[in-house]
């Protein structure tokens, strides 16, 4: 099964790269984008044919791999 894990800082976390692609945006001539906020989407295939199991399985990575749980948040979407 395929899995997505995308993964945020948490809201009042400093993001520099947010903030850069925000100016960016705005030296381009980009008007109205209040806030930019950059992420990280990892694409896992895990073998399993139990749907529950996998989502464990990637909630498990997300949490020890992935993700920072100290200043990061992620989703996990198990695809068919």
């Amino acid at each position: 099964m395929k899995v997505i894990v995308t993964v945020h800082l948490k809201p009042g976390v400093l993001d520099p790269q947010g903030v850069t692609i925000s100016n960016a945006l705005l030296s381009m001539g980009y008007t109205g984008i209040t806030d930019v906020r950059a992420g990280k989407v990892f694409e896992l295939v895990i073998d399993d044919g139990d749907t529950e199991a996998t989502r464990q399985k990637a909630e498990e990575i997300a949490h020890r791999l992935l993700a920072n749980p100290v200043i990061e948040t992620y989703t996990v979407e198990v695809l068919r």
